[in-house]
């Protein structure tokens, strides 16, 4: 029995502690994990079907991608990065697809704030530059790749459906 209010308090928070579980850590996570300084944005424009990935405010790569379709719209607003999954596993009531080429996230998972939504890979290339998602964004794998390298866990996604003056600025004007 603890008596010492003290001596119950550090127990408690240890016991804490101890039951917290961890977020995975990937090799390149522990490469940055010491503060680099760098101020990074994903910025997503629905009407474009186009993602930029801005460090310290300038253009560090721009993607196509597919957007929600009309009867699962992708969401709009400001939102952060909750989790990266490298060769996820799909889950959907009924079926699960491991890893491999038929998985329809493709081979990475950035989970967003906004529950059940994500930038992910894709097994269907072909839907890339179309609203053809449940919602999420899709990049052909080997982009998502390349965006899944730089991007870490608080990172800011933002998701717009009109065309502000950033908007264009950053993707070019409506041809």
């Amino acid at each position: 029995m603890i008596t010492n209010r003290t001596t119950w308090r550090s127990t408690a928070m240890a016991l804490a502690a101890a039951l917290t579980v961890a977020q995975p850590v990937f090799p390149a996570d522990a490469a940055r994990s010491v503060d680099t300084g760098v101020t990074r944005r994903v910025v997503v424009s629905i009407p474009d079907r186009k993602l930029a990935l801005i460090e310290n405010d300038r253009i560090v790569s721009v993607y196509p991608v597919a957007v929600g379709a009309a009867v699962s719209p992708s969401p709009v607003g400001a939102f952060s990065i909750v989790n990266r999954v490298s060769n996820p596993t799909y889950y959907k009531p009924g079926k699960i697809v491991g890893p491999g080429g038929a998985n329809p996230i493709g081979t990475r998972w950035i989970g967003l704030s906004a529950k059940g939504y994500g930038i992910h890979g894709t097994d269907a290339p072909a839907s890339i530059g179309f609203a053809k998602s449940h919602g999420c964004i899709r990049l052909r794998n080997r982009d998502v790749e390349q965006l899944f390298a730089r991007v870490r866990t608080g990172d800011i996604v933002e998701l717009h459906a009109e065309r502000t003056p950033e908007i264009a600025q950053l993707f070019g004007e409506v041809k």
